[in-house]
């Protein structure tokens, strides 16, 4: 059993080690903390202005990752021979496809927790036309950002470590500091009582958010056993945007009973249901009740998806 958490854990290093980690969360969070930062002029709208672009910037950023962390951890390592040598050796291809997914999954998660820390700044910093942009804030995790590719410089020069993976974990912790800093002081760097202003509904509609992308992520593995980056980035758009639409295009022909919209209803998968963005109009709230239902569609869905890809990948040529 020690074979799957091995595995796993290297495959998610493989993962925080790609430049492309690194810039991929530290630009979708910065341009989060952007959108706080601006005035929209929304007429009263402008904080659900704020969070809904958050949410959507969390979606599409998770969507790359996604493809590309899964396109790195099974298209490469059959392109390069890497999986093909660790499947000389006593390990399965299920438990290998499956441990690769674990590492993908949690680089994901890693990738959400860090936009859920942008996401709830930038729920406490947006204002309306009348308020003032949260400088103080900003600059706070602006230079926490900055401490944590600093940190990984150093440890590269002086320890010899990977400037990336440092830099990945220096920001990571440096960003929890500077969130918690940030929650202690209000606007003009007064001390207040922790959390003031945030929009705390955001964590379990993040959490959702994060459902959608380990579902994106076992389709691009699917598509990985067998196509490269690109052609798998296509297909996970192209599934991506008829999920977004699968209601209008095959809900009402369901209902009626046709069978093909009913069977390409049940395979598309319906990422309506998983963005909660309304859950964050006033006076509204997302059960976790509701979380745990979406959990268990994921359940069922990923394992769909990863017996596909297994599937496909048991009689894949790897030499």
């Amino acid at each position: 059993m020690r074979v799957f958490p091995t595995i796993a854990t290297n495959a998610f290093m493989e993962l925080v080690r790609q430049p492309v980690f690194l810039l991929l969360f530290s630009a979708s969070s910065s341009f989060m903390i952007f959108l706080a930062a601006v005035p929209y002029f929304g007429f009263g709208d402008d904080p659900k202005l704020v969070k809904d672009g958050a949410l959507a910037v969390m979606l599409v950023s998770g969507l790359f990752g996604a493809v590309i962390s899964a396109s790195s951890s099974v298209a490469h390592e059959i392109r390069t021979g890497t999986a093909l040598a660790v499947l000389a050796k006593p390990v399965g291809r299920a438990r290998f496809l499956l441990a690769k997914f674990a590492g993908v999954a949690g680089a994901l998660a890693l990738l959400t927790y860090v936009n859920l820390l942008a996401a709830l700044l930038a729920s406490r910093m947006a204002f309306d036309a009348y308020g003032d942009a949260d400088m103080i804030g900003s600059g706070i995790f602006f230079a926490a950002l900055a401490g944590g590719y600093l940190t990984g410089a150093l440890a590269n020069y002086f320890l010899g470590r990977p400037f990336v993976a440092s830099a990945v974990f220096a920001s990571v912790l440096l960003l929890t500091l500077a969130f918690v800093v940030i929650n202690f002081l209000d606007k003009k760097g007064v001390m207040q009582a922790f959390g003031v202003g945030v929009d705390w509904r955001m964590i379990p509609v993040s959490v959702l958010v994060m459902f959608a992308l380990w579902i994106l992520a076992a389709i691009a593995m699917a598509c990985s056993t067998r196509l490269e980056l690109m052609p798998t980035l296509s297909i996970c758009t192209a599934i991506f945007l008829l999920g977004l639409m699968s209601d209008y295009f095959f809900g009402a022909a369901a209902r009626e009973g046709k069978w093909w919209a009913q069977m390409l209803y049940t395979i598309i998968p319906n990422w309506q249901q998983l963005w909660m963005a309304d859950a964050l109009e006033p006076e509204k709230t997302l059960p976790w009740r509701y979380i745990g239902s979406a959990f268990a569609y994921v359940t069922a869905y990923l394992g769909v998806a990863l017996s596909v890809a297994l599937y496909l990948f048991e009689d894949r040529e790897l030499s």
